[in-house]
């Protein structure tokens, strides 16, 4: 079940820095708010899989659980309630801002890992 694997590990990496040049240098109202959204989701699962080898649907049902429950969480103002607003940090991991559009991007991204693997396991056959 534990098992590292550098491909997912090398994608995690390149997500993650994907994901900090769009918060630093992205100020635009599609990139920013939605590819952003949609590659979290992505970023999330391929760390994921890059400690764990489990199928691909639980481990990105999981990973659209806790992206929906994050999102969830903003709409109570968690950040707040739990004295971090002024963290950067917390406001960034948590975020502060509850959307309904937030739901749709996680599921394009679980979708876009779901058609990947796909693709992946066919082109392994």
């Amino acid at each position: 079940m534990l098992q590292f694997n550098i491909n997912y590990f090398g994608l995690t990496i390149l997500l993650f820095f994907t994901e900090v040049l769009i918060a630093l240098f992205v100020h635009d109202a599609f990139i920013r708010p939605y590819i952003g959204d949609v590659l979290v989701v992505i970023l999330m699962y391929c760390f994921c899989k890059s400690f764990a080898n489990l199928p691909v649907l639980p481990v990105a049902l999981f990973v659209l659980s806790v992206a929906f429950l994050i999102e969830i969480l903003q709409g109570f103002n968690i950040v707040a309630k739990i004295g971090l607003e002024k963290s950067k940090l917390a406001n960034v991991v948590l975020g502060n801002s509850f959307s309904w559009i937030d739901f749709l991007t996680y599921i394009v991204g679980f979708l876009i890992i779901i058609a990947m693997e796909n693709r992946l396991a066919k082109k392994v056959r």
